[in-house]
């Protein structure tokens, strides 16, 4: 009756598993971007002349931080949806 786990089974709950894993990924940047806001709009506040270069700076370095969490949301999918293990 009670039938033991067959491999599919086994590789779908560890792709899920690992699905969930990856989206941690997306913590990092985002602390990372509210920090970068933060001390960009304190900067601006200093020095308001200067506020196109440190937006700009910002914004830059806000893109190239969120690439991570795409990552980690890409790789998720993969793992969910269009498995390569199975």
């Amino acid at each position: 009756m009670l039938e033991g786990i067959t491999s599919e089974a086994f590789i779908k709950g560890c792709s899920a598993i690992g699905a969930g894993i990856a989206m941690i990924a997306g913590i990092g940047p985002g602390v990372g971007q509210g920090i970068a806001a933060g001390h960009g709009a304190a900067a601006v506040g200093r020095n308001p002349g200067a506020k196109g270069n440190i937006m700009s700076t910002m914004l830059l370095g806000q893109a190239v931080a969120e690439t991570t969490g795409l990552y980690g949301f890409a790789v998720a999918i993969i793992l969910l949806f269009a498995n390569p293990f199975i």
